[in-house]
């Protein structure tokens, strides 16, 4: 059965600009031609899907195998490429994300554990981490829909248990780490001169950047997808061998340096640090703003101008509670940190947000949350699933449970600023005031006003990044 369906796809038609596409890519793949793997990927693939594939499939692998002299690695790499068409045009079945998985297990198998001598452009080699963990959270997504599946797809998703598994996502990207030595490698450099890793971003003369330059994507991947399992502490400590203050092989690819700053921010936001938090925010905003005029590839801007608009909100909440949860002053210095475009941008676009939860509306927090956080994961399949009955339980969606969860803890924080602005405001007006007097002016009794004076001065203290070494530190 397996064999004619396998038949049956490499009879597949295949149109003449696909062939062309397959030869020359294969050869100049072969050839280690860089420049030439750049524009055919990032170009002439873009360009012949948008003309022949806009809603449907690539031809299969099965059916350009041949144009590729049935080329193992490079089938692995057409599929990857494959894939990615599918889920950006299309809803892909349970099948393809399974048949996804395979692939990826497949081919980073062949580059953990084979002899790998391509060299591959490193727009390539991010979006490769960058769809690897875009697909994990999707399938998150897909599986904790129970409610819209029937008992044939809850039965299927059952056989799917280790389909992109937590552990497995995390073991991958672990694995291209430590295989590729990154972490040593940027160690070393750090007080290296000319003809290092970054310097020559990644590419060596005699040698493969493949397993190095994925190593240290995987760096940033591990990142984020410790952020969508709501673990900030875990996820900062990972990036400690990369300078992300300094530039980098991830500030070379527009994608990978957005998704740097959006997702360490929001670690930092998430840890209560808003001043790192607006920092990254605010280089980032600005790069966007220099780096839209120049995309080439329309998916590509539409993805960084909607995390630029994530980042707006979020400056904008990180502006407020870095503020001391009012207007004033305060949140006047916390905003001479933010360039004077983007506070103009951050005023039009959410200046009245930021007048609704500088007077503790927290309705205005909720939204601008909801905006801007990551699609949370849940590190396990929701507990009983197999038992759940077609159609049972109406809206049942074990996703929103982690995003509920992260709402809550941000939402506790919110409410702990509540007082102070008001409490601000009677000191300033006193030189001298008894906790009694103040208590009474308050409202509130004189333990309550210890605690508030207390919370007051810890939001007042700051631990700020200094930039090098560990990205948890700070003083």
């Amino acid at each position: 059965m397996a064999d004619a369906v396998a038949m049956a796809k490499a009879n597949e038609p295949v149109p003449d600009m696909v062939k062309q596409f397959v030869v020359y890519f294969y050869r100049h793949i072969r050839e280690k031609n860089v420049y030439e793997i750049l524009s055919m990927y990032e170009k002439s693939f873009s360009a012949i899907s948008e003309r022949y594939f806009k809603a449907s499939p690539w031809p299969s692998v099965e059916a350009v195998a041949r144009f590729a002299d049935n080329d193992h690695v490079f089938c692995l790499l057409y599929k990857e490429m494959y894939f990615r068409h599918v889920y950006s045009k299309v809803t892909p079945t349970l099948e393809q994300r399974c048949e996804s998985w395979d692939n990826y297990c497949a081919l980073f198998g062949v580059i953990l554990h084979g002899n790998v001598n391509m060299q591959l452009p490193n727009l390539w080699l991010w979006e490769m981490v960058d769809e690897f963990i875009y697909q994990f959270q999707s399938f998150c997504q897909y599986r904790g829909k129970l409610s819209v599946k029937t008992k044939e797809e809850l039965a299927l998703l059952k056989e799917c248990d280790q389909v992109w598994n937590v552990v497995g996502v995390l073991n991958y990207l672990q694995a291209l780490v430590d295989k590729s030595d990154i972490c040593g490698v940027l160690e070393a450099e750090r007080g290296a001169g000319p003809e290092s890793f970054t310097d020559t971003e990644g590419y060596a003369t005699h040698s493969s950047n493949v397993l190095r330059t994925l190593g240290y994507f995987s760096l940033i991947g591990l990142h984020r997808v410790h952020v969508l399992l709501g673990d900030y502490t875990t996820a900062l400590k990972v990036l400690d061998p990369i300078d992300l203050d300094k530039p980098g092989i991830f500030t070379k690819v527009a994608g990978a340096a957005v998704s740097t700053a959006y997702h360490v921010g929001f670690a930092y936001f998430m840890s209560k640090r808003y001043t790192d938090a607006i920092r990254h925010f605010n280089a980032s905003l600005v790069f966007i703003n220099r780096h839209k005029v120049g995309a080439t590839r329309p998916y590509s801007l539409d993805l960084l101008l909607k995390k630029q608009e994530q980042m707006y909100a979020l400056v904008a909440m990180c502006v407020t509670l870095g503020g001391g949860g009012g207007s004033g002053s305060a949140m006047t210095s916390v905003m001479r940190l933010l360039e004077e475009g983007v506070v103009g941008t951050l005023r039009e676009r959410h200046g009245d947000d930021m007048s609704r939860m500088g007077q503790s509306v927290v309705s205005a927090y909720d939204e601008l949350f909801s905006y801007s956080c990551p699609k949370f994961v849940t590190p396990a399949p929701p507990a009983g699933a197999a038992g759940v009955e077609e159609g049972a339980g109406g809206a049942t969606n074990y996703n929103e449970e982690a995003y509920r969860l992260q709402l809550r803890l941000f939402l506790s924080e919110v409410a702990s600023f509540d007082k102070l602005p008001t409490l601000r405001s009677f000191l300033k007006l006193y030189t001298t005031i008894s906790v009694a007097k103040l208590a009474d002016l308050m409202e509130t009794d004189a333990a309550a006003l210890m605690q508030q004076l207390t919370c007051m001065k810890h939001k007042s203290r700051c631990m700020e990044w200094r930039g090098g070494g560990s990205a948890l530190g700070g003083g």
